[in-house]
């Protein structure tokens, strides 16, 4: 589990194929690596990926066809925003995730909301259609992994608010109209609407 509080952002050193997917390499920027070992969690880029290989600084993990198929992918050079597993212990800043990407978005505007004098920015995202039913206003939405509140939603567009402080400690300054960007749901949400299904 994660918070979608980001903790560093690295950058893709490497990424080639293999049998079912590709081996990505990190470098992980300023992530923590002293208790990072072999089978750990880390969310990279919002999606929940296993360390499989951990030397001269760098994290390694396997990527299946599926998770390609669902995330925006693994590019050299892109940078991804990171976060280690939750644990029992920590404090909940964001909201509780999985890192299951639950699709891809795209970027529809990116503007500075002009009358915040904080400098804040509006980003407005559209989801794909099967997802935009578990996204309400004033509800939890992951961006990149990266924990945000909806301000408003129509239809499969949402819009979210970003603070100086988010844009500078996240991947999500670079961001422009066109855009993919991974998106997962507010896990309450996915159930809710699981039950209901059940029921009827």
């Amino acid at each position: 589990m994660f918070t979608g509080i980001v903790q560093a952002t690295g950058r893709i050193a490497a990424c080639r194929a293999v049998a079912d997917g590709v081996r990505v390499r990190v470098d992980p920027g300023g992530l923590d690596l002293s208790d990072v070992a072999i089978g750990d969690s880390i969310a990279i880029g919002g999606c929940c990926l296993t360390v499989v290989a951990l030397a001269d600084g760098q994290l390694e993990f396997d990527v299946s066809a599926e998770t390609l198929r669902c995330t925006t992918g693994f590019a050299v050079a892109q940078r991804v925003n990171l976060e280690k597993a939750l644990r029992l212990a920590d404090r909940l800043g964001g909201h509780l995730m999985s890192g299951h990407v639950d699709g891809v978005g795209t970027v529809a505007a990116f503007d500075r909301v002009d009358d915040d004098a904080q400098g804040s920015w509006r980003l407005a995202v559209d989801a794909p259609a099967e997802l935009a039913r578990y996204i309400a206003p004033k509800g939890s939405i992951a961006i990149d992994g990266v924990s945000l509140t909806t301000n408003a939603v129509d239809g499969v567009r949402f819009t979210v608010n970003l603070i100086p402080h988010t844009l500078a400690v996240t991947t999500l300054a670079q961001l422009g109209a066109g855009a993919r960007v991974n998106l997962e749901a507010d896990l309450i949400a996915r159930y809710v609407e699981r039950l209901r299904t059940m029921k009827e």
